[in-house]
């Protein structure tokens, strides 16, 4: 017989919607309740993906609900509290990026994770599908050579509608700016492909929309092998694009998409001196699966189900919070900062720092 897990949805905005899609698809799992302090908002969620209960918040839910696995959908000033109420209760966690809104929180989340013995998995859904995993053996291999130069870019577009949501553009709700909320997922990606890093500097921008942190950042950061990438982040790009380029010692590795990658977004480029017989080894597997909360849930709940530990694509949930931390650190010390000294108590609380101001009349 095919066990079943028993998953509940905390929050009911856009990215939850993802969460429930994927679950449907999942067999063994059945979605049983949600929560959101909106009834208007938890009644349509629900009727939308036949969900049977709701609730108006994560305490009521557990205390009604046996759960195994609680979804986090929520802002992410919530998230420490929630991980540990839903840990608290027997159950695993889920939780959409950013994990936390600092990395004394995200210690603190995986210290819990660590007491309860219940697995902690944070979204990180660009990691996923079959070309990520592919071009990250060739790298990991040393097929393509070290890794020497790398571009990170996240162009994204926000207007400035998409700011008068309170909890938005501020340090204490949101606990930072375009990086941390949007520049991570290709930061994560990156980091993913190419391992723990060892420095970082950065600079932070408000060039044009009304919020209390940067709408533009960039930096460089240094890995361990050595590679050097340039970093940056802004919301104010009419044309959308997410960028990653990795120039190694045999090959150029390009992708670009906007939320999410397949095959075809990928594009290898040798160098002169490599042989055709050594590129056509290179190629994408020919069964494909595309980037996407799909593919991320799916391997964790085979985790899950199976009682290991959480697969690559969800695990290491500080690796990326730890390089914005830095770059943000950074621009506040206007000097680079290691890894190593990331582990000290002063850089592991709020990382709101001053923002350079660039508007017209400021």
């Amino acid at each position: 017989m095919t066990p079943t897990l028993r998953a509940a949805i905390l929050g009911t905005g856009a990215v939850a919607h993802l969460h429930a899609e994927a679950l449907a698809d999942i067999a063994g799992v059945n979605v049983i309740a949600s929560a959101d302090p909106s009834d208007e908002r938890v009644r349509d969620f629900n009727a939308r993906h036949g969900i049977p209960a709701g609730y108006g918040t994560l305490e009521e839910l557990l205390a009604e609900e046996a759960v195994d696995v609680v979804h986090i959908c929520t802002p992410p000033a919530g998230h420490a509290q929630q991980t540990a109420a839903a840990f608290d209760a027997g159950a695993h966690v889920i939780a959409e990026k950013p994990p936390a809104l600092s990395l004394a929180e995200v210690d603190a989340m995986q210290a819990a994770a660590a007491a309860a013995d219940r697995q902690l998995a944070v979204v990180f859904q660009q990691r996923t599908g079959t070309a990520a995993t592919h071009i990250r053996n060739l790298l990991q291999s040393g097929e393509l050579g070290r890794p020497l130069t790398a571009v990170c870019h996240t162009h994204w577009y926000r207007g400035a509608e998409y700011f008068d949501v309170p909890w938005r553009g501020t340090w204490e709700s949101e606990g930072g700016g375009t990086t941390l909320s949007h520049g991570i997922h290709q930061i994560d990606l990156l980091s993913y492909l190419l391992g723990e890093w060892s420095s970082a500097s950065g600079q932070l921008f408000r060039l044009d929309r009304d919020v209390e942190t940067e709408d533009t950042s960039c930096g460089v950061v240094v890995f361990e092998r050595g590679t050097v990438a340039s970093v940056m982040t802004t919301v104010l790009a009419p044309r959308e694009s997410s960028l990653i380029r990795i120039d190694t010692e045999h090959a150029t590795i390009e992708l670009e998409h906007l939320y999410g990658h397949h095959h075809a977004s990928w594009k290898l480029t040798p160098a002169r001196h490599v042989t055709s017989e050594r590129v056509a080894s290179w190629a994408l597997p020919e069964v494909e699966v595309p980037s996407g909360h799909d593919a991320l849930l799916s391997e964790v709940y085979s985790s899950l189900f199976a009682g290991g530990e959480v697969p690559p694509v969800a695990a290491d949930p500080a690796r990326a919070i730890e390089i914005v931390a830095a770059l943000y650190a950074s621009a506040g010390r206007g000097r680079p900062v290691t890894r190593t000294e990331l582990a000290e108590p002063d850089f592991r609380g709020s990382m709101r720092v001053p923002v350079r101001d660039l508007r017209p009349g400021q």
